[in-house]
């Protein structure tokens, strides 16, 4: 979701998708050594570049499968998750299930996603009924009747919506509006001039005349409309905040009341919009107002059949997924400028995460059934524990903070949310029908339950079970109004997670992961809420001043990395993600240390306990992207190029000095006054 950069914190936030070939390059390693030594560049000394030395002959070896965008330690894992999916699904498929059962559900829209033969005859027939009311439109009264419409069903692009918690009163929910309404990643796409930027431009006006096209218009209709929609995104696109600017807590909460929205931004008919979903509403949170004060008056000032194109291209776009060949294929065509992948995936991948998308939690009963140990739970239990300890043990030793914020720190800490695996109760989908031959009807049944189960929650106690990620979902997260760390079972394997694996490899791996969402809960974002997830200052002044000076000196550090020669890191985009990749490493190894292994010094392959925890976490980072995006990561993710995600806390981290012997000279040396010390 658009919105998950300021409300979650994740390890990972990567678009993938799924690869038609295996690895053929990967080297079959028994698993007894768990580090890939073959893969890595002996010829790259460490001192000079960790994840190099670590990946550099695996990397070299790689191929990027056609239909990815990247290839690497996620990719592996989620292309392993995606095949048993699939064969949860195929199960499910073939079976005589009760209607009504998940195995039912579950089976039958996979298998109506597949049927291309019968998705593929119907075309553009299933767009008609909303194309025709647009189209029916006569004035701006009946354009914001139907834009309610899609509101309530979940369809509205111009308005970004959710339900979550109210951010200075985090036990009840709220609606929450975000700003929406762009078809390019972000505001910057409209305005700037280079090569790869006006591609992106030309790539939107080709997309968007050819979903007209296949509805239907004319080739000049179609491209005046494609014209109408980037003239008018680029108008929209003013108003956008930027995505470090979105990083921003306090300025993404703007409670504001109904009444004063009416006055303010008229033309929007905020309460229309509630009355149309049947709840009574006080107030929101404009995450971002300026956007919606903007729409206020592009809803007036632009031609209404401006306004009725451009509801129709989103709607068109937006439903390309469920649609015939040609659909697909524009959609496709527009999104491979921004991933470079050179063919689209197969439609079986496609619809295993259609399915665990909308019945995730369905699907996640069958999959933690079949792969997920109740020993890997109680194994990644112990870990979470020791870092827990870890983390505390270092809070209590910090030189820079009082002990009365430290106090609060430690409350912060010790009140911890932990989720592991999967839900403690699984959400259910009774009122979702499920028709084995009409995968538009089962797509739009799906969504209409989404969003009743969200609009439900408005005025209401926030569910502190609920899961943001399903079960198989290759990630983790740190939600900071809940005060949680969550660890879906997919995440919890190799390269991350090994059953078997001693720990130094584990705790590189998973170890660091788990560090890192820690530290999330104090990062700069994360630092902003308090034990409970309320959005409150629970610091010291003084306490403050030095944190945001440390904070500083690693935007300073990571401006400083660059890729393409002369592309730089944003520092103050990927801040939070730093932050919390230096935390985690520092204290998985502390929590590494507490184990019989961390205590002693002998020799596995070659390394030492310490060697192998590092090397554990550079291997389980390893990453190859294709350059487009590598360059719409840039501008837009919050984490930082994985070369600089493992090389950035290395270099900071007293322990890479000492197990590898780097000195003054070498390429990663930072001055001992220099490296970065917070938690």
């Amino acid at each position: 979701m658009k919105y998950i950069n300021f409300l979650l914190s994740c390890i990972a936030i990567i678009s993938f998708t799924a690869c038609n070939n295996s690895d053929k390059t990967t080297v079959s390693l028994p698993q007894t050594t768990f580090l890939d030594k073959p893969g890595m560049d002996t010829t790259i000394r460490p001192a000079d570049n960790l994840f190099l030395y670590a990946n550099g002959k695996w990397m070299n070896s790689q191929v990027i499968p056609d239909d990815l965008s990247g290839w690497g330690s996620f990719y592996t894992l989620y292309e392993s998750n995606l095949k048993n999916l699939k064969g949860i699904l195929d199960d499910a498929s073939k079976s005589n299930s009760t209607k009504g059962s998940l195995e039912q559900k579950l089976g039958d829209y996979f298998a109506s996603g597949l049927d291309s033969v019968a998705i593929d005859k119907i075309g553009s027939e299933p767009l008609k009924p909303i194309l025709g009311k647009i189209d029916a439109v006569k004035d701006r009264k009946e354009l914001m009747g139907v834009l309610d419409e899609l509101f309530a069903t979940g369809e509205g692009s111009l308005l970004g919506f959710y339900v979550g918690a109210d951010e200075k009163k985090s036990t009840m929910n709220i609606p929450i509006f975000y700003q929406s309404g762009l078809s390019l990643p972000e505001k910057e796409y409209y305005t700037r001039n280079d090569s790869a930027t006006l591609a992106a431009r030309k790539a939107l006006v080709k997309f968007v005349a050819k979903t007209f096209l296949l509805t239907g218009l004319d080739s000049a209709a179609a491209n005046k409309n494609a014209q109408s929609v980037l003239a008018l995104e680029t108008e929209m696109a003013k108003s956008h905040r930027t995505p470090v600017e979105l990083r921003d807590p306090q300025k993404n909460y703007n409670k504001t009341g109904i009444a004063d929205l009416e006055k303010q931004a008229p033309n929007i008919g905020w309460q229309n919009l509630f009355n149309k979903i049947n709840v009574k509403v006080d107030s929101v949170n404009i995450s971002q107002p300026g956007y919606y004060m903007a729409l206020n008056k592009l809803l007036v000032s632009q031609p209404l059949d401006v306004w009725k194109t451009k509801m129709k291209f989103d709607y068109i776009s937006g439903k390309a997924g469920l649609l015939s060949k040609d659909f697909t294929d524009a959609s496709f065509e527009f999104k491979k400028t921004f991933s470079g992948q050179k063919k689209d995936q197969e439609r079986w991948k496609k619809m295993v995460n259609k399915v665990d998308g909308g019945l995730g939690e369905l699907l996640g009963q069958l999959y933690v059934k079949k792969y997920f140990t109740d020993s890997a739970k109680t194994r990644m239990d112990e870990l979470v524990t020791n870092l827990q300890k870890a983390f505390e043990n270092r809070i209590k030793k910090l030189d820079w903070m009082s002990d009365s914020t430290r106090q609060k720190a430690l409350k912060k800490l010790n009140a911890f949310l932990k989720k592991i695996g999967y839900p403690s109760k699984w959400k259910k989908f009774d009122d979702v029908e499920i028709d084995r031959n009409n995968f538009f009807a089962n797509a739009q049944n799906v969504q209409a339950h989404s969003q009743k189960e969200m609009v439900d929650k408005i005025g209401k106690p926030v569910d502190r079970t609920e899961w943001g990620m399903s079960p198989p979902t290759v990630n983790a997260y740190y939600n900071a109004t809940n005060n949680e760390i969550v660890f879906p079972a997919g995440i919890l394997q190799p390269p991350f997670f090994y059953a078997n694996a001693d720990d130094a490899v584990n705790y590189g791996g998973i170890g660091m992961v788990i560090g890192h969402e820690m530290t999330h809960a104090f990062d700069d974002q994360g630092s902003q809420y308090d034990e409970v997830g309320n959005m409150k200052n629970w610091w010291g002044k003084e306490d403050g001043d030095k944190f945001k000076s440390k904070t500083g000196s690693v935007v300073k550090q990571y401006n400083a990395f660059t890729m393409f020669d002369s592309l730089h890191v944003n520092g103050s985009l990927t801040l939070g993600e730093n932050l919390a990749d230096i935390g985690g490493l520092a204290i998985a190894y502390d929590a590494f240390k507490m184990t019989k292994q961390g205590k002693e010094n002998g020799l596995i392959d070659g390394f030492t306990p310490d060697q192998r925890f590092l090397l554990g976490f550079a291997q389980a980072w390893r990453l190859v992207n294709r350059d487009e995006t590598s360059r719409v990561r840039l501008t837009t993710d919050p984490h930082s190029p994985e070369m600089y995600r493992v090389n950035g806390p290395a270099a900071n981290f007293d322990l890479f000095y000492t197990a590898f012997g780097v000195k003054e000279g070498d390429k990663m040396y930072i001055k001992p006054q220099d490296r970065v010390k917070i938690w």
